[in-house]
């Protein structure tokens, strides 16, 4: 049975962990972050699910309440964010190309540079085992602190012209004391861009990403599977506006996650031992593409099999804040 890793606050305010296979959640006892686990568990020798048990069963946890009382954590953190990569790449999935060639299109260029970047996936983006696939896109995002879990605000920028839901699947990793990446497991995610930037230019691509992201309430360890199928929300007032199915797995990729991480991970900055990276997958589905105009106090929720627990987080516009550049 698949293991999720949920962090969460005590009533107390304690930082713990708690482990659920089924519907019953324990505590995991004596660590108070995944982190700290991840990094027992890589020590030990064992996997994931394998510490988890040698660790034992603490008591029951009540998530539902923890989760409508504001008291569970993304399902991973740093103890200094700066070590933590948030990053992702896009046109990854089976018709992702669609709303990307359309924000891009010039009406005197037959073929985007976006729908050639996705044609480059479909043919060659899932290579065989020990052979190098097609090169993705790639976005930086931030460090730790630009990860939002459930229940809070993501918080768009004064300057934003946009701030947009992107329903996705995120690995969590590791580097490992030697400088392998070791794979965690999965987080349920909304990316969130501005997409009308993006559209403006896509040299501005990379303005766009600089964005905060959440992360659903927990990690799901072990394979993800192929097909994963959700549903992508946005709630305004107590009322749905906009509603679609979106699907995500390596069956409804152009990539498989494993050239992903290749591209990702080749790089020797991002094997530095002890750092934790957040890469996210992708998505096809964007209210965004359907004429959406999302306001402050918008509710985005995306849920889906096998995650337990959805992911939802009101949009917020942050005040302006001046920046003032000063010579030494």
């Amino acid at each position: 049975m698949t293991l999720r890793l949920i962090q969460f606050l005590g009533e107390n305010g304690e930082r713990r962990v708690a482990g659920a296979a089924g519907d019953r959640v324990h505590v995991v006892p004596g660590v108070e972050s995944v982190y700290e686990l991840a990094r027992a568990a890589a020590a030990a020798g064992r996997g994931l699910a394998e510490h988890v048990a040698a660790l034992g069963t603490g008591e029951l946890v009540d998530i539902v309440a923890a989760l409508a009382e504001g008291r569970v954590l993304a399902p991973i953190d740093h103890p200094d964010a700066a070590h933590m990569l948030v990053t992702g790449t896009g046109l990854t999935h089976l018709g992702s190309a669609e709303g990307r060639d359309k924000m891009h299109r010039d009406a005197a260029t037959a073929t985007t540079d976006s729908m050639r970047m996705f044609l480059l996936g479909v043919e060659g983006g899932k290579p065989a085992a020990g052979e190098t696939g097609a090169q993705p896109e790639w976005f930086y995002k931030g460090d730790g602190t630009t990860i939002v879990p459930t229940g809070q605000p993501l918080r768009s920028p004064a300057f934003a012209l946009d701030g947009g839901e992107e329903p996705e699947i995120a690995g969590i990793y590791l580097i490992g004391d030697d400088g392998t990446p070791l794979r965690l497991g999965f987080a349920l995610a909304n990316e969130f861009s501005d997409h009308i930037t993006e559209r403006g230019n896509y040299l501005w691509l990379a303005h766009s990403k600089l964005r905060p992201a959440a992360l659903g309430p927990e990690l799901l360890t072990g394979a993800l599977p192929g097909h994963v199928e959700g549903v992508s929300r946005i709630r305004r007032g107590g009322e749905t506006i906009w509603e679609r199915p979106f699907l995500s797995g390596e069956a409804n990729m152009s990539h498989s996650i494993a050239n992903l991480e290749a591209h990702h991970f080749k790089y020797a900055a991002f094997r530095r031992p002890g750092d934790i990276h957040v890469h996210f997958f992708g998505t096809a589905t964007l209210s965004f593409s359907e004429g959406i105009v999302t306001q402050a106090g918008d509710v985005f929720e995306i849920e889906a099999a096998p995650f337990t627990w959805p992911l939802r987080n009101p949009l917020a516009i942050d005040a302006p804040v001046p920046v003032t550049v000063k010579a030494l």
